[in-house]
């Protein structure tokens, strides 16, 4: 029997996870730096479960055996191989057979592995505990404003300050907005999605205030966790402003890339009845003719500054000029500091 411990964050620094479960489990969601070393293969879990179902846990443990022990020297080699003399922990689903046949294995090929108690379930639990009431020990600031500010462009210049900053449209693999697809892909699940989220924010440091940017409840597909939303609704909102022609030349190089142009035509047309049929085809005209000066202004009056922001009766602690980055950046850090008395920025 192997030996048994829960999960706490600090195996992450300091032993090597090995995910027991198929290659579909561990894509959907896995415990960060966990590496995947499948006792059954997708298909193999599948007829096992069916076998369990028809004839019972006996008659599935011993086709599970017959499919997997030739398998173990490859299991051990790999584990040892990643491990490179860390501890090791296997989990599997909730702490069941497939997590302690590897354990056990390992154990007996002379590399000593603990079993985490629970498995992915516990973990999820936590993940999930965390964002249901989302508390931080430091102020959050939530950088506000219309669409071709830059505010990812300042979260990176406030990170390479060494500002604490969570990009959550990275995270989401989505800028956000009608056009936030361009060039992405958003294939991770809304597990995955707040996995990467828990362990962003844990690496945080704790003493200076965490900046982000504000977004809706939904980024493309993904949602954000429990009152993830509501906690950065009740942060220091800043407002930050730049004149449309900036926006215009901002999003012309995020977005004005040749190889876009088809994603554009599509998200054009995702949003022709919010435009209008006569202003739908004067967009199109643009775009089609790569004329991307009018078409980026005319997204903006016409779509971004009409949509986003639509309802601007809510509270704005201060103000955030934006046409030059660095400036804002100071900027911000003189304002935090003077409102916070305290050591908001590095």
């Amino acid at each position: 029997m192997p030996e048994t411990v829960a999960f706490n964050e600090s195996l992450l620094e300091t032993h090597l996870l090995v995910d027991a479960r198929t290659p579909l489990e561990y894509e959907e969601d896995h415990i960060p730096g966990a590496v995947n070393v499948p006792l059954l293969t997708n298909e193999e879990r599948v007829e096992i479960g069916i076998i369990h179902k028809n004839d019972g846990p006996k008659a599935a443990r011993l086709r599970g055996l017959a499919l997997t022990a030739h398998r173990f020297p490859e299991m051990v080699d790999a584990v040892a191989k990643e491990a490179g003399g860390r501890p090791i922990v296997v989990y599997c689903w909730r702490g069941g057979l497939r997590s302690k046949t590897i354990a056990t294995v390992l154990d007996l090929a002379g590399f000593p592995a603990r079993q985490m108690i629970g498995g992915y379930k516990a973990f999820r639990n936590q993940v999930s505990a965390f964002f249901q009431d989302f508390r931080h020990p430091t102020p959050l600031v939530v950088l506000h404003g219309m669409t071709g500010i830059g505010k990812t462009t300042l979260l990176a210049i406030l990170e390479q300050r060494g500002f604490a900053v969570l990009d959550l449209e990275g995270l989401a693999r989505h800028r956000g907005s009608a056009f936030g697809e361009l060039g992405l892909t958003q294939a991770l699940t809304q597990k995955r999605f707040e996995t990467l989220l828990w362990d962003a924010i844990r690496k945080l440091p704790s003493d200076i205030p965490l900046v982000l940017e504000g977004e809706s409840q939904r980024i493309g597909r993904l949602s954000l966790p429990g009152d993830f939303y509501d906690k950065m609704a009740q942060g220091i909102r800043v407002w930050c402003h730049a004149p449309v022609p900036v926006r215009v030349q901002r999003l012309i190089a995020e977005y004005g890339l040749p190889e876009y142009k088809e994603e554009m035509a599509e998200a054009l047309g995702r949003i022709k009845k919010r435009l209008g049929g006569k202003c739908y085809e004067e967009l199109k005209g643009n775009l089609e003719r790569w004329e991307m000066e009018p078409f980026m202004t005319g997204l903006i009056e016409l779509y971004y500054d009409k949509v986003y922001y639509k309802n601007r009766e809510w509270r704005e602690d201060f103000g955030l000029g934006m046409e030059n980055f660095e400036a804002a950046a100071d900027e911000l850090c003189t304002v935090l500091t003077e409102r916070l008395g305290a050591r908001p920025c590095p």
